[in-house]
Parts: structure tokens; C-alpha cells; sequence
């Protein structure tokens, strides 16, 4: 038996910002079947995460290729892979997953994907909250926020912290932790909408919308008159060179994204290196894998802030295979408010 599944490609390497018009949905035909004995499973997809560094990924070159196995180089022509959720369609008979298991790991932007043995692919066991869940603040963007807050900044309580792309899936949730430990947080944002859900739902003590701001340097003085001591970066470029201009002395910056950055290879961020050195600031790059060891810590906390209603959990959905390369491509636009996921298929 076979089905027709529908599935996402990039059409060539991408240099710049991403369009629709690189992207190409396509159309195949997957037989419902694996190999005896092996790992193989079919998984039919629920839930795609959509993430902004998958854009490294799409282009010619770049040194976060060659930096990690989940962001090696994507094919163009090829079906793109990312951090998904699915149930077991088709299993093998050797046990290790079952048909109608519910499943997460590293899965093909479609319809369906066919996962080897080798892939990265764990199952789910049944849990209070929901799947996408899985995917945003019980995931990777939890780990990141968690612990580029708390083992990379080393916050202490009464501490003044600004985050940048304060709405986004990661931004959204260090303000919150900052918040919940006792800290001042301002986080800005690119729309006034944006700036009002900071304040209004997720406890930010104030927000800034920085497209209408000429000098952050000056916006962020007025933020905080008493300098900034945890800055947690999602962008890059001028922001950080801005914050690091009103850092206190023993600052810590997070870097956990540049997006500036992924679709301008010609904006890179110039701190004034006399303020790192005589303020004796710590800049620090990170990725959530290199934290797997406080995931049980991470998870046991945040479970709890979710089940007390202390946690503000925002998703950003999108419907259908179609609507994959618009979520992808919006993220570069600020068009998502929190973690932008895809569903594809009922649960």
C-alpha cells in the first residue's frame, strides 16, 4: 500500500531573507512499508516546528553547518528535516516502537515521514499537557531559555535583565523565568501589540516596540538608568551593541540567536571592547544541547510553573504542509507571537 505525501523543499540556497517563491511543495508517493527487523518507522506528522536557524542550513556556506549533526546542511530539491511530532504509522517487528505510538525527533517537513534507525527519534509518553507543548516551552526553546538564563547569566535576584525579541519562542519565556527568580525585565518587541502582550500578559515590568526607537543606546539608558546586568541576546547587530553599552560592571550576555545576522551577512554586531574589558563583561554563545545535563531540572521546574498557571504558554499555529514556507518565511518578518508551529494532522 502507498499514499501521496505532500512535502516541503527549498529550491536553492538561500543567501539573504527567504521568500515563498523559494520554496516548493511537492508531491510523492510513500510506500507503507520497512524492513523487517530494522528501527524504521512511518511516521504520519502532527505538529512541525518552525525554527530561524534552519535558514543557516539553507544556504551555500556557513561555519553552524559543520558546528552540530541537527544543523547540517539541507539539499536543495531534497525534503528539509526538523524537530517534529508524529504517531507511528507503519512499525517494524522488533519491538522498539509500536503502531499509534506518539513520537518526537528529527522528521521530514510532509505529510509523512519515513524515519531511519539512525535518526533522532524518541517516544512520548503521555503527559497532563499538550503535544505541541513538546515543541516549544517543554523543548529545545524551554532548554535555551532556561538555561542560557540560569547557567549562562547566573542571574541574582533584584537584578536588572533586558531581552531582545522578547516575544519570540525563546524571548517570551526568559522574561517570564526572570520574572519568577526576582528580577526587573524589559524585553522589546516589534510591534505595539507586542510590547502590550509583554506588559499585559507575560509580567514584563516594562517593553519597548525598537522599530520606532532611532538610538537604542539612548532607549535603553532610559530603561534602565541603573545599568543592565544579564542581557539574554536573540538578535545581534546594533541591539547588542547597544546593551553592551549599558552594561554594569560583571555583566553577563547570553547569545542565544543572531537573527540580524542569518539574513544580512553584512550586519555584525561591534561592541566597544574598552566597555567589555574595563566593565569586565562576560559575552557568552550557547547552544541548548550543551545543557542536556539540567534538562531534568528544567523540566521538573517548569512543569510546576506551568501546572500553578505561573508559566504563560503562546503559540503561534499555522494549518496544513502548505502553509509551512509562510510560517518559515514570517518568522524573519516578526509576523509569529511566540513558538510558530505547523499542524498538519489531527492528534
Amino acid at each position: 500500500m502507498e499514499v501521496s505525501n505532500k512535502y516541503v523543499v527549498v529550491k536553492h540556497h538561500i543567501q539573504d531573507a527567504p521568500k515563498e517563491s523559494d520554496f516548493e511543495i511537492k508531491i510523492g508517493a510513500l510506500i507503507l512499508s520497512v524492513d523487517s527487523g530494522s528501527n524504521d518507522v512511518i511516521v504520519k506528522n502532527l505538529y512541525i516546528s518552525i525554527d530561524p536557524y534552519q535558514i543557516n542550513r539553507m544556504k551555500s556556506n556557513d561555519p553552524s553547518q559543520t558546528s552540530i549533526s541537527f544543523a547540517a546542511p539541507i539539499t536543495p530539491g531534497e525534503a528539509i528535516d526538523g524537530v517534529a511530532i508524529g504517531k507511528v504509522l507503519v512499525a517494524s517487528d522488533n519491538g522498539k516502537f509500536q503502531k499509534d505510538d506518539l513520537v518526537m525527533g528529527v522528521f521530514t517537513w510532509a505529510e509523512y515521514s519515513l524515519v531511519k534507525e539512525e535518526s533522532i527519534i524518541k517516544k512520548l509518553e503521555p503527559s497532563e499537557f499538550p503535544l505541541t507543548y513538546h515543541l516549544g516551552v517543554l523543548g529545545f526553546n524551554g532548554l535555551s531559555a532556561y538555561a542560557g538564563f540560569f547557567e549562562v547569566c547566573k542571574p541574582q535576584k533584584g537584578e536588572n535583565v533586558f531581552v531582545s525579541a522578547a516575544c519570540g519562542a525563546v524571548g517570551n519565556l526568559v522574561g517570564q523565568y526572570a520574572k519568577l527568580f526576582g528580577c526587573y525585565v524589559v524585553g522589546c518587541a516589534g510591534s505595539q501589540d507586542k510590547v502590550t502582550l509583554l506588559k499585559d500578559k507575560l509580567g514584563f515590568d516594562d517593553a519597548f516596540n525598537y522599530k520606532e526607537e532611532k538610538d537604542l543606546t539612548s532607549i535603553l539608558a532610559r530603561y534602565f538608568p541603573n545599568g543592565i546586568d544579564v542581557y539574554f541576546d536573540n538578535v545581534g547587530g546594533e541591539m547588542l551593541e547597544a546593551a553592551v553599552a549599558n552594561m554594569n560592571t560583571f555583566g553577563r550576555v547570553s547569545i542565544c540567536g543572531v537573527i540580524s545576522q542569518y539574513t544580512d551577512a553584512e550586519k555584525r554586531s561591534s561592541p566597544n571592547m574598552l566597555n567589555v574589558v574595563y566593565n569586565r563583561i562576560n559575552i557568552r554563545g550557547f547552544l541548548a544541547a550543551d545543557f542536556m545535563n539540567v534538562f531534568p531540572d528544567f523540566i521538573a521546574k517548569t512543569s510546576a510553573y506551568l501546572q500553578t498557571g505561573r508559566l504563560h504558554v503562546i503559540e503561534d499555529v499555522s494549518s496544513g504542509v502548505e502553509s509551512i514556507p509562510s510560517a518559515f518565511v514570517g518568522i524573519f518578518n516578526g509576523n509569529n507571537v511566540g513558538k510558530k508551529i505547523v499542524k498538519v494532522a489531527e492528534e
